[in-house]
């Protein structure tokens, strides 16, 4: 399973986020810094389980305001 978890973080924060990120990599399979409603893009695969409580991590996180995770999900369009 894969998700995108968008991050927003309070100002010139994005290094030392992502730094700590890193160092957890429990289902995180890449780290964007980006710009828009988002300052961060976290790549996550993994079960369900693993990813729910990689989001829970980043949440000790105190230097992050918000998340926003987004789960993939197959459907099947009947082409």
């Amino acid at each position: 399973m894969r998700a995108l978890c968008l991050i927003t973080a309070k100002p010139d924060t994005t290094t030392i986020i992502s730094q700590k990120i890193k160092r957890r990599r429990n289902a995180v399979s890449d780290i964007v810094p980006v710009t828009g409603r988002a300052d961060i893009c976290v790549f996550l695969q993994g079960t369900m389980d693993e990813i729910n409580s990689t989001v829970i991590e980043f949440k000790r996180i105190r230097e992050i305001v918000s998340t926003e995770t987004m789960i993939e999900v197959e459907v099947n369009l009947g082409w």
